[in-house]
């Protein structure tokens, strides 16, 4: 062999190396970490877009752009119609559509991002049989990741050995040969999903037992008499702070890294730096203490018609300043409570707290 033919075959080992480790999920920094020490964006409801035309939709964009935006775990309902396995929220009528599509479009993003790992978390009211059926159809059936109920792989062992779709039910109905078909709560603890304002968010435990290794953090807010996704509520839960400090909350409270946190409406707030942020954190860290600083925001800001005080301890008392600090208005307001600036004229206001805490919005 020529030193030509040995540089190349260098350049092509390292190009080859380097191509491997290029990064997972996004990140060099996830490659060696274990599966269940990764925090990943999780939209609540997955299918039920408007971007697919469903109607009372949880996300505006479809599984497409979810996973293209950095979504990995999708929140899928399953049902049998007519022994077709289809997808819909509650009713057909709102929209629905054949599971395989779904599962179609995932293997197309798995194989055109082949360092990236997507799970689906499944709602079932049809067979296990019946989804590996489908599996088979998508071509997924060869990206299936199977646990052996020994510690989880690395994201990096996952992309070696080309098992980066998992696959969790709420249905216990697998048969031996199905060991890929994981029953979600022999895995996961959730918090609570029946939240219906930001005051309902809790960190106590609602399915799955608290040893297992993997924790949802349901952090969407839903509609007490409909049952569906509010996406204004949504714009305030997933900002930050209050999402940041609700998911540290939760860590430190039940001293369990946060592995799907789910939302509604991905695209709204802050998930990603959420996830992000997650990431960052080592998940066999002593969790005692506070990490992050809670501080008191306003939100919507700029608004036209009423703003919250998010990230308030207590009931506070209020002055509301104009820009040439005369006073406009007091009252008193919680975390949860909104104040009403319809009345207000355009400009440039200051509310300042009974702490003396002076927090500046803007009424357009």
């Amino acid at each position: 062999m020529t030193t030509k033919q040995v540089y190349l075959l260098i350049v092509i080992l390292c190009f080859s190396y380097t191509k491997i480790n290029a990064q997972c999920n996004g990140l060099l920094s996830l490659c060696n970490k274990n599966y269940d020490k990764v925090a990943y964006l999780t939209s609540h409801n997955a299918f039920n877009s408007d971007e697919d035309n469903f109607l009372l939709p949880n996300q505006n964009f479809n599984i497409t752009s979810q996973l293209n935006a950095g979504v990995r775990a999708l929140m899928i309902d399953v049902y049998d119609v007519n022994g077709t396995p289809t997808v819909y929220h509650g009713f057909s009528a709102l929209g629905s559509a054949p599971f395989l599509n779904y599962l179609t479009e995932i293997k197309s993003f798995l194989d055109n991002n082949p360092n990236e790992i997507v799970t689906i978390i499944l709602e079932c009211y049809t067979t296990a049989i019946q989804i590996e059926n489908e599996i088979n159809l998508s071509g997924l059936n060869n990206d299936l990741y199977t646990h052996d109920n020994n510690n989880w792989p690395t994201l990096q062992d996952m992309i070696n050995t080309g098992t980066r779709f998992v696959v969790f039910s709420d249905q216990d109905d697998a048969s031996s040969l199905q060991g890929w078909y994981h029953y979600l709560w022999d895995y996961a603890v959730e918090t609570h999903y029946t939240s219906n304002s930001l005051s309902d968010f809790n960190c106590d435990f609602n399915r799955g037992d608290s040893t297992n290794s993997l924790f949802i953090l349901n952090h969407f807010i839903t509609d007490s008499t409909l049952g569906i996704g509010i996406e204004s509520e949504a714009i305030i839960a997933n900002s930050n702070p209050f999402f940041i400090n609700r998911a540290l909350q939760c860590y430190q409270e039940k001293t369990k890294f946060p592995n799907f946190i789910t939302v509604d409406f991905y695209e709204k707030g802050n998930g990603l730096d959420v996830v992000n942020e997650l990431n960052q954190i080592s998940p066999t860290l002593n969790v005692k203490g506070n990490y992050y600083s809670k501080k008191l925001f306003i939100y919507p800001n700029p608004s036209n018609d009423f703003i919250q005080v998010l990230e308030l301890q207590k009931k506070e008392n209020y002055i509301i300043y104009n820009s040439l600090m005369h006073k406009i208005c007091i009252g008193s307001i919680s975390n949860n409570e909104r104040i009403d600036i319809k009345n207000l004229t355009n400009g440039l206001y200051f509310l300042k707290l009974e702490t003396g805490k002076f927090l500046k919005f803007i009424k357009e």
